[in-house]
Order: structure tokens, then C-alpha cells, then sequence
């Protein structure tokens, strides 16, 4: 009895306090774009002695309560590190389980009320020659019925390194160099800049990896130079709308000097 009454309180305390910080997080400036890299999937299924498929479930589940929390937010575009070209290289069985899992997330993207109550285009960036057909069939659809919005914008980075996302850019350019549409002395940021998959948006006002990893991982390289970045120790799965929230008063808190 006492452990129930122990949790009642404690429940009702976290909710206070996440109310609490909602309201002071909500009357200030959020970024625009918010850009995160979900880490900790597989050490959070060991944790809790689950498969990493659980683990990624979890991880899947995570990732539609950060849209609902941005939507709340009124955060104007939202991209995620979903999977990288790195990632490809894990075992058979769990690239499978994965797959298999953003061709059932896509699917229900198409069709879910929040994202055509807010107007939330879908974009997939990466690589699309590398993701499964089955796969890019379900990106098609929820990208077909999104086309027309412009309210908010969701992009998922899938079979997606930032390394190859820049040499092709860097291939695009020359070729139009080579063809005579441009002379090298043009080259400039912006030429860059729209070669890239996050051509249609803002670069990354503050970037946030769960896990506790204080790296970037091939992600957004040229879009975050002047990024602001946060990192905490929570794994994705159990990562918190008060870690988030926290994340958000954290860039609040901050004066961009944009490299200066």
C-alpha cells in the first residue's frame, strides 16, 4: 500500500513539474528546426534483458510521441536519424527487423490523423537506391499523400550518411561545371547548400542524440555548423517529454553567436 501511495505521488509530482516546464518552455523562442539523432535502442533492450527488436519497437513508439511533442510545440520541421549507411552493415536478421518495421511506420504515416491535422509533409532522405522496394513503396505513399502541405515538414534520414549526401552534391556541381552552366568562381555556400536532400529547409537550429554519445555520427555535417547541440544520457526508448523539453529550455537558454 505504501509503495502505491509512494508512486501515486511521485507520478503526480513528475506531471507537475512537466506541465510546469511545458508553460515556461512554450512562452519563449523554439527552434524552428530540431534535428535528432536516436541512439540507444539495442543497450536499452539489454538493459532490460529484451531483443533489440523490442528494443527498436520501443525506439518506433518513441519516435511518434517526439512528433506529437513537436506538434504541441509548433516546431516547424522535425528531422530524425533513422538509419544510417553505416547501419546496413548489422546483422541480416536485425536490417530485416528494421525494415520491416519503417515499411509498417511509413504506412501508418500515410493514414495518421495528426499528420494531416497539422499538415506534416513526409520527406525520406538518403540514399533510396539502397532501401527495399517494399520499403520504397510505403515512403511513396506517405510522400504522395503529404505533397501538399507545407505547415509542418517531418523528414526521416534513411539509408542516409552525410559524407556520401556531400560528394554527391560535390559530383552535381561539377557536372554542371563540366557542361558549362556554372564557372567554378560561383561556387559559393548556397551552390552547396541546395544540392543537398535538406535543400527545402532551414539548416538545424539545435541537434539532440540520446544515449549519452557526444559525436554527430555522419549526420547533417555541413547543415549543423551552426548548430546548437545537446546530448544526453538517456536511450532513445526511454527518453522523456521532460528530457525533451529540457533539451528545448537548454538551446532556449543559450546565445547564438553563430561561429563568432
Amino acid at each position: 500500500m505504501k509503495q502505491e501511495i509512494s508512486k501515486a505521488i511521485s507520478s503526480t509530482a513528475y506531471q507537475t513539474y512537466e506541465k510546469r516546464l511545458f508553460k515556461e518552455v512554450s512562452e519563449e523562442n523554439v527552434p524552428h528546426h530540431v534535428a535528432v539523432i536516436m541512439d540507444g535502442n539495442r543497450r536499452f533492450a539489454k538493459e532490460r534483458g529484451i531483443s533489440s527488436t523490442e528494443g527498436h519497437l520501443k525506439g518506433k513508439e518513441k519516435l511518434e510521441e517526439l512528433l506529437e511533442w513537436c506538434m504541441e510545440l509548433d516546431i516547424k520541421v522535425l528531422t530524425v536519424y533513422a538509419f544510417s549507411t553505416e547501419n546496413s552493415k548489422r546483422s541480416t536478421e536485425e536490417v530485416a527487423a528494421l525494415m520491416d518495421l519503417f515499411e509498417e511506420n511509413f504506412i501508418k504515416l500515410a493514414d495518421d490523423d495528426r499528420v494531416h491535422k497539422y499538415g506534416i509533409k513526409v520527406k525520406v532522405l538518403g540514399q533510396r537506391e539502397l532501401i527495399p522496394p517494399n520499403v520504397m513503396e510505403a515512403i511513396e505513399v506517405a510522400e504522395e499523400k503529404t505533397k501538399d502541405y507545407s505547415d509542418h515538414y517531418y523528414n526521416i534520414a534513411l539509408a542516409y550518411g552525410s559524407r556520401q549526401e556531400i560528394i554527391q552534391a560535390v559530383k552535381q556541381i561539377a557536372q554542371k561545371v563540366k557542361d558549362g552552366e556554372m564557372e567554378i568562381d560561383d561556387i559559393c555556400e548556397e551552390t552547396v547548400s541546395t544540392c543537398l536532400y535538406t535543400a527545402d529547409f532551414p539548416d538545424p537550429d539545435l541537434v539532440l542524440r540520446t544515449s549519452g554519445e557526444e559525436r554527430v555520427s555522419n549526420f547533417l555535417l555541413w547543415q549543423l555548423a551552426y548548430s546548437e547541440l545537446y546530448f544526453t544520457d538517456v536511450y532513445w526508448p526511454g527518453f522523456r517529454k521532460i528530457d525533451f523539453l529540457r533539451a528545448i529550455r537548454s538551446y532556449q537558454m543559450r546565445q547564438r553567436r553563430f561561429g563568432t
